[in-house]
């Protein structure tokens, strides 16, 4: 019998099923992109750290933590040659228990890499508004953008 190897759980992921959603929103501006599947720096000729909202769940059993929102969800949009994108998403860590989750995104994932696919094609646009109120400061131990060096209120901190 083999021993299963420990793997570190992941901090960050990509959302290919949201690229319908990019798509539709670059379509009003006759764009088209394809998501570049591998997360990689290289090769990428633009890129930008920024934040979307979403809502976590803690997977962990033994933890009390029904879930929590977040409105400061790091993610690193970056774009390739021959018109494709992708966006990295951080994960967070439960407050009760320490586990990683893995975010479940709202329409503002969409808005934000279509509006920065925009802007650095040179379409003159309004900034996404960010909406909603926080329940309290960006607690960075947290957030794995930040640990990462990729969140964008390390900007502010």
């Amino acid at each position: 019998m083999t021993r299963k190897q420990y793997r570190p759980p992941d901090t960050s992921s990509m959302h290919s099923s949201k690229h319908s959603e990019v798509s539709r929103l670059l379509e009003e501006h006759n764009l088209q992109f394809t998501f570049h599947r591998n997360d990689e720096d290289s090769g990428c000729t633009k890129s930008h750290d920024t934040a979307i909202m979403g809502r976590f769940i803690c997977h962990n059993p033994k933890c009390v933590t029904n879930g929590w929102s977040s409105r400061q969800i790091a993610i690193t949009i970056r774009m390739y040659p021959r018109r494709e994108y992708n966006a990295k998403v951080y994960h967070q860590r439960c407050k009760s228990c320490g586990s990683l989750s893995k975010p479940i995104l709202d329409d503002t994932y969409a808005e934000r890499v279509a509006y920065w696919i925009k802007k650095w094609c040179g379409i003159q646009q309004e900034k996404p508004p960010h909406s909603g109120k926080s329940k309290g400061p960006h607690q960075k131990r947290f957030c794995e953008g930040c640990k990462a060096g990729h969140c964008s209120q390390l900007q502010y901190q």
